[in-house]
């Protein structure tokens, strides 16, 4: 089994799917600038066959690689930006829940 499709076996299938969305189109940001999958792997320091598999979202490839695509489009600051706490909604909901029951157990014990 390769590397690629071990990754491919734990990821959810929305996981996997926004990784091809952002491969594609970081293909695209690339056609677009009218650039071969040469001269990116000659910037990125990688191999042809390594930008082709970034181009294709295999979670295989290294996050660094992804970093250093977004940044060849001018897109770098957006990563920063991916796991802000004040947007991790799940983590929100989770401290107003546990509010609310403090909340509760003050009312019972008052």
């Amino acid at each position: 089994m390769s590397k690629s499709s071990a990754h491919n076996a734990f990821l959810p299938p929305q996981a996997l799917q926004a990784m091809q969305a952002l491969g594609a189109d970081l293909a695209l940001a690339r056609k677009r600038r009218k650039q071969s999958l040469r001269e990116w792997a000659a910037r990125m320091g990688v191999s042809v066959r390594t930008v082709q598999r970034m181009e294709q979202g295999d979670p295989g490839v290294g996050m660094g690689i992804y970093a250093l695509a977004l940044w060849l489009i001018g897109r770098s600051s957006a990563l920063a930006q991916l796991a802000l706490p004040e947007l991790d909604m799940a983590a929100l909901d989770q401290d107003i829940a546990l509010a609310l029951q403090r909340g509760q157990k003050r009312k019972a014990v008052a």
